[in-house]
């Protein structure tokens, strides 16, 4: 599909375009937020990863080819997020673009708890970055910074730009973030469902303040996890034990909610993945991965048949958003 691409007046005047001819591609992986206790702070890098590619065109024009997860839904123009994000950072950069070629293969469900709208955030600043010249390039903490921006938060940005498991907080307008390495033996497992539900509604369920205690009992957890994560996985069933979001998102996702019920009284590590409705399991070695695909696809045949589930063992991606320049 192509359509005349409209460049922001306040990123066309007097900003030099990107030359035609650029070509980059990048591979940025899902992620998990929150893990539980580690609400809008902790975020996992998953080895499921969509792939865009962007070539610089001398006509003013787009050209958008998009397959695999919302390919029959999602925009093929200039409101696409991932051309808002690749202008806006072009901008941001003192550029801009005559026109485009995009190339986006979406391997991450949408609207699931993924990390599907940061992948897409952190795949076009990171290509526009790799479009500049070289001596007009920024670093990963620009991306990160950036990305936060346009995301409200970085605990999905932070390690879909890093990998691993990413620990992330915010002064004021500054977000950071910093990795740890996670152990060999977490195994991440998701049980992804057929309906979706959209951040700002799982948000919206939220109160606005928690007691005291509840705060303090969810930052033992949060601990906890980072140490079970980390160097101790046997701890990483109270680990993932939370006292802020998961009880009152509940009632939006009912068939993931008694998923993980029954998963933790079975003493698997289950929690929601992100805003959710994914159900995201921190399995401690392969048999106990392998339990853990045979408990869901047992449990949703006889409690919600319902329910389409796609289950995957996947595993923690440690490298990040990888960017390849082809040509320059």
């Amino acid at each position: 599909m192509e359509t005349t691409l409209t460049v922001p007046a306040e990123s066309a005047a007097g900003s030099p375009a990107v030359p035609a001819g650029q070509l980059v591609t990048v591979r940025v992986p899902a992620t998990s937020a929150n893990l539980g206790p580690g609400y809008d702070s902790l975020g996992l890098a998953l080895t499921l990863h969509d792939t865009l590619t962007v070539e610089t065109l001398a006509s003013g024009e787009l050209e958008f080819e998009l397959s695999g997860e919302g390919a029959e839904s999602l925009p093929r123009d200039a409101t696409h997020l991932v051309v808002k994000a690749l202008t806006e950072a072009l901008h941001r950069l003192g550029f801009r673009h005559e026109g485009l070629r995009i190339t986006a293969d979406n391997v991450n469900p949408h609207g699931r708890g993924l990390g599907s709208s940061a992948s897409a955030v952190v795949a076009a600043v990171s290509a526009a970055n790799a479009l500049v010249p070289e001596t007009s390039r920024r670093g990963r903490d620009w991306i990160l910074q950036l990305t936060s921006e346009m995301e409200g938060h970085p605990d999905n940005v932070a390690p879909a730009i890093f990998g691993g498991l990413a620990l992330s907080w915010q002064d004021s307008d500054q977000y950071s973030s910093t990795c740890a390495s996670v152990a060999a033996s977490v195994i991440p497992v998701v049980a992804v469902p057929d309906y979706e539900l959209s951040t700002e509604a799982a948000r919206a369920l939220l109160p606005a303040s928690v007691g005291h205690h509840a705060a303090a009992m969810n930052s033992g957890r949060a601990a906890l996890l980072i140490h079970a994560l980390t160097a101790n996985p046997e701890f990483l069933l109270p680990g993932t034990e939370d006292y802020l979001h998961q009880s009152y998102r509940a009632q939006a996702m009912r068939p993931s909610a008694e998923l993980i019920g029954a998963l933790r009284r079975a003493g698997h590590a289950a929690v929601v993945s992100g805003a959710g409705p994914t159900v995201l399991v921190l399995a401690n070695g392969e048999a106990e991965a392998r339990e853990v695909v045979d408990f869901i696809g047992a449990h949703t045949a006889g409690n919600t048949p319902e329910v389409g589930w796609r289950v995957m063992k996947l595993a923690v991606d440690v490298e990040g958003a990888k960017v390849e320049v082809h040509r320059r």
